[in-house]
């Protein structure tokens, strides 16, 4: 005669049995669905993505019509491959199946994000790439125009920088914003259709969608530009005081005069010149990418292939920017720019550059397709910055092999030009952020208004009495890197934060503000071990642990600016 436990507890078990079997069926499913998915991924919108990437280089290098179409015509058949419905559902199916395989389970993780804001109206999609190449190719073309004179955006940058006369300043200022009116009716149809696309997908609207498929949190971000903005306030009122005394000296007006045009840069995210000792004058003769070839070789992460890959100076149609690309995540990465010789552009390519180490050049070949690119955007940002610091160092100079006749006073000019560029580039970013959030959440207030007040409330500069205009959009990121700009800032905490921490390691004990990197190649193996090498494998707070062993937070980025 059977037991009690044998007649009840042996059906029970086959039941468990059938079902854990059923289980392990059914994750072998999702995994095989997951691989033919990242299969699918490399052999048929891999080559997509290089498409549209090669499309956006000739359209900005050489600013046709024709190009521009080609990058539409890219783009739109990336968008139509992504935006598939039925491998969306196997997406989130295997998403929502919490893969075993860690890397699998990323890869699958980054593809259902890249997808997700392309399940909407492909009617929606094409027109939303339309309007923003019709929007990129004005920016392209547009030049200030000052008496009958066309400036590039040098000339403006060298105006507004050396120009003692107020009204002259005041009509190249108001000249590099005329393409805010130009492009701004666009913008306004193109911020409508992005918050449509956003709501369907069930977003309160496109910025807090944006943040989400980038990974991050709306709460959390508000909450840490809330506390950049109380540490920072004290320290920028001071630091601006300073600056506008020095600013109306040099310009020939009372404090309480000072306008926009007065701040040398067209939004004042740069700081002023206003030192005694000039630093452009130091690179007057300087031959800048000789000397960015020669650093980057030095600390152990070459790019003499990018540079001979790259359009590095002012051609008429070309976009008027820096930009770094990786066209195909296998080493073809190249840089956009339009180099001066002075030290706005020093900095710029060394920035640029920095973004070319941290892609396909150095993260491994071993790390699959889908996540071999950075860990995030403001990791990417933060690594740029990190490099881009030097050109305000006369050590980094004298060790470069470039003349400084007064290094003590170079120094002295540098320190204070970064703690002011960090304080201004942070209350900068205040006014990006909130705009941008703003404009999403209520599109039809009055968003020249808005931007004004913002200026007004983080970055202490007054509007122009009387002045309606669509300022906003003459700052190309609204429009083509929407929602992007708050990851500069992080990226500054990052830079900051990997600085200290790659500091700590190879030169423990030395002043972090005196490490110059130069011909360290120890430098270049931190950061293909540190930063490089997981790719796109880590989300980007894993990164910074894996990176510096802490959290992202404010504290270095705090010392950097008080320590000055």
């Amino acid at each position: 005669m059977r037991s009690i436990f044998t007649r009840v507890a042996l059906p029970i078990l086959l039941v468990l049995a059938g079902i854990m079997t059923s289980s392990v069926a059914q994750a072998q499913d999702f995994e095989a669905d997951a691989r033919q998915l990242v299969a699918d991924y490399e052999s048929r919108l891999r080559p997509l993505e290089i498409t549209a990437a090669l499309a956006w280089w000739d359209a900005n290098t050489t600013g046709s019509d024709a190009a521009f179409a080609k990058k539409q015509e890219a783009e739109t058949a990336l968008d139509k491959a992504l935006s598939d419905t039925a491998r969306f559902a196997k997406l989130k199916a295997c998403d929502e199946a919490k893969l075993e395989d860690a890397t699998l389970a990323r890869e699958v993780r980054l593809m259902y994000l890249g997808a997700l804001s392309k399940q909407v109206d492909p009617a929606i999609l094409e027109r939303m790439t339309a309007l923003s190449n019709t929007i990129d190719m004005k920016f392209n073309k547009y030049r200030a125009k000052v008496g009958g004179e066309e400036l590039a955006d040098s000339a403006v940058r060298k105006a507004l920088k050396e120009s003692k006369d107020t009204a002259e300043r005041q009509a190249v200022w108001e000249a590099s914003k005329g393409v805010g009116a130009e492009v701004a009716p666009d913008l306004a149809t193109l911020v409508d259709l992005r918050n449509q696309a956003a709501k369907k997908l069930g977003f309160a609207n496109f910025q807090v969608m944006q943040l989400y498929l980038n990974e991050q949190d709306p709460e959390a971000l508000l909450q840490l530009f809330d506390e950049l903005d109380a540490l920072t306030k004290g320290p920028y009122t001071a630091a601006k005081a300073e600056i506008d005394a020095k600013l109306a000296a040099n310009c020939g007006v009372k404090i309480e005069e000072l306008l926009p045009w007065h701040y040398q840069d067209p939004f004042f995210q740069e700081a002023p010149a206003i030192e005694d000792t000039n630093l452009d004058a130091v690179y007057a003769n300087v031959k800048i990418m000789d000397v960015c070839e020669r650093f980057y070789e030095g600390v152990g992460l070459p790019i003499k292939d990018v540079l001979a890959r790259s359009s590095l100076y002012e051609e008429p149609g070309k976009s008027p920017h820096a930009f770094c690309t990786d066209i195909n995540r296998e080493g073809d990465v190249r840089v956009l720019a339009n180099v001066v010789p002075n030290e706005y552009w020093m900095g710029t390519m060394l920035h640029e550059l920095g973004h070319a180490v941290y892609s396909s050049k150095n993260i491994p070949a071993s790390v699959p397709y889908v996540v071999r690119t950075d860990a995030h955007i403001l990791c990417t940002e933060g690594v740029a910055m990190q490099f881009e610091r030097f050109s305000k160092s006369a050590e980094w100079l004298t060790e470069m092999g470039v003349k400084v006749d007064d290094p003590d006073a170079f120094n002295a000019a540098g320190a204070r030009m970064r703690r002011n560029k960090l304080l201004i580039f942070s209350r900068w970013c205040q006014v990006m952020f909130r705009f941008e959030k703003g404009m999403y959440e209520d599109p039809q207030q009055d968003l020249n208004k808005l931007w004004w007040d913002l200026v007004e409330k983080y970055q202490l500069v007054k509007r122009p009495e009387g002045r309606n205009a669509p300022d906003f959009a003459s700052k190309i990121h609204v429009v083509s890197a929407p929602c992007y700009y708050h990851n500069y800032m992080m990226g500054e905490l990052f830079a900051c934060q990997v600085h200290r921490a790659l500091c700590a390691k190879l030169y423990p004990g030395k002043d972090s503000d005196k490490v110059t990197y130069v011909g360290d190649q120890r430098v270049g193996q931190f950061m293909k071990e540190r930063v490089f090498a997981p790719g796109r494998l880590l989300p980007w707070n894993e990164l910074t642990r894996h990176a510096t062993g802490q959290e992202l937070s404010a504290e270095s980025f705090a010392a950097d600016f008080a320590g000055e």
